[in-house]
C-alpha cells in the first residue's frame, strides 16, 4: 500500500487481529471476550479508547475516515457466529457470514484509500467474500479437524455427505470435491465481479488491491488441481507464481475495465448502505503516493526478495 494510507491499514489490521485473537485464545469464556470486544468499540467510537495501542490506533483511523460503526460490529458479528459455531444451510447464508468477517474489511480499506462511492464500496465488499470462499476452500481439512465445518449443508447434502460422520473422519472424496468445487466457483464469479472495482481505487492503490485479488484466486485454482488432496496439505502458492501474479497486477494497472456499478450481494448490502451514508463526512485522501514507476520498481524488488526467500526456505505459503 502507499504510504498515505500504509499506517492507517496496518492500524485496521491490527484491531482486526486483536479481535480475533481476543476470541481464539487467552482462556477467557468466548461470550465474555465479544462482550469485552464490544465494550472496546465503545470505547473507540466514544474517542475514549481501551488503553490498548491497537485500540488507540483503530479509534483514530475510525474518526479519520469515517468508518460508520456497522462495519467494524459486523466484524464482531462474524466471530460471534465463529464462537457459537455456526452452521450455513445455503451458499447465501454463507455469503453472510463472509460478508461480516471480510467483506466489512472490504469496506473498511475501501474507506481508508478514499474511494466513497457505492459501486466502488460494493466491489470491495464483493472481492473480500471472494477471499472469504477461497479461505474456506483451502482450509476445509484443517476446519474438519477442528469440528467446524462452513460448507454449506444444503450442498453437502445434495453430495449424499453425512456431515457429521464426515467430520468423525475427514476424507477427501468426488462428494466433497464437488462442494467445494460450487464455493469455488461462486468465488471466482465474485472475482468478475470485483474487477473494475479496482480502476475506481486511487491509482497508487491499484496495484496492492490487484495483486490481492489474482494471488487469493490463485490459490482457488490450485485447491483442486489433478492428485491434491486438500484435506490433507493446505494449498500454497509459489513463491515464482507469485512473483508472476505481482507482474502481472502492475501490468494491468491502465486495463481499461466496464464501470464498477451494479449492486451489492443482498448478503453486503447493509455494509455498502451504512458506509455509503457517511460517504461526505471525510475528504478522500490527497497526499500523492507512489508514482507508477517507484511502483514498478517496488513490485520487481519485492519478486526479487520473494526469490531469495523461497531459494532459502521453500515454496511461501499464503496466510
Amino acid at each position: 500500500m502507499p504510504e498515505r494510507v500504509r499506517g492507517a491499514s496496518i492500524s485496521l489490521y491490527a484491531f482486526c487481529r486483536l479481535a480475533d485473537d481476543t476470541i481464539d485464545g487467552g482462556g477467557v469464556a468466548k461470550a465474555e471476550a465479544l462482550a469485552r470486544l464490544a465494550a472496546r468499540l465503545d470505547q473507540a467510537y466514544a474517542g475514549r479508547p481501551h488503553h490498548h495501542p491497537a485500540d488507540r490506533a483503530f479509534a483514530d483511523v475510525v474518526a479519520q475516515f469515517a468508518i460508520p460503526r456497522t462495519l467494524p460490529e459486523a466484524l464482531l458479528e462474524g466471530f460471534a457466529w465463529d464462537a457459537e459455531g455456526r452452521r450455513y444451510a445455503t451458499l447465501a447464508a454463507l455469503e453472510g457470514y463472509a460478508a461480516r468477517v471480510a467483506g466489512s474489511v472490504g469496506a473498511m480499506m475501501t474507506l481508508i484509500m478514499g474511494a466513497r462511492g457505492e459501486a466502488a464500496l460494493a466491489r470491495a465488499c464483493d472481492l473480500g467474500i471472494a477471499m472469504q470462499l477461497t479461505n474456506i476452500a483451502r482450509d476445509v481439512g484443517e476446519d474438519a479437524r477442528a469440528g467446524r465445518c462452513y460448507l454449506p449443508l444444503e450442498l453437502l447434502d445434495k453430495a449424499g455427505v453425512d456431515i457429521e460422520r464426515w467430520l468423525a473422519a475427514p476424507a477427501f472424496d468426488a462428494r466433497i470435491a464437488s462442494v467445494v468445487q460450487c464455493l469455488l466457483d461462486a468465488a471466482e464469479a465474485l472475482y468478475a465481479r470485483a474487477a473494475p472495482g479496482i480502476a475506481a481505487l486511487p491509482l497508487d492503490c491499484r496495484v496492492a488491491i490487484h495483486a490481492a485479488r489474482l494471488l487469493y484466486a490463485e490459490i482457488g485454482h490450485r485447491v483442486l488441481r489433478p492428485g491434491f488432496d486438500p484435506i490433507a496439505r493446505r494449498t500454497v502458492v509459489p513463491g515464482k507464481r507469485r512473483a508472476v501474479l505481482l507482474g502481472r497486477a502492475f501490468a494491468e494497472l491502465f486495463a481499461r475495465r466496464r464501470p464498477a456499478d451494479g449492486p451489492a450481494l443482498p448478503a453486503a448490502a447493509f455494509l455498502v448502505e451504512a458506509a455509503a451514508a457517511l460517504a461526505l463526512a471525510a475528504p478522500s485522501p490527497t497526499t500523492p503516493g507512489l508514482r507508477p514507476d517507484r511502483q514498478m520498481i517496488w513490485v520487481f524488488d519485492l519478486i526479487e526478495r520473494l526469490a531469495r526467500a523461497e531459494e532459502a526456505s521453500g515454496p511461501v505459503v499464503i496466510g
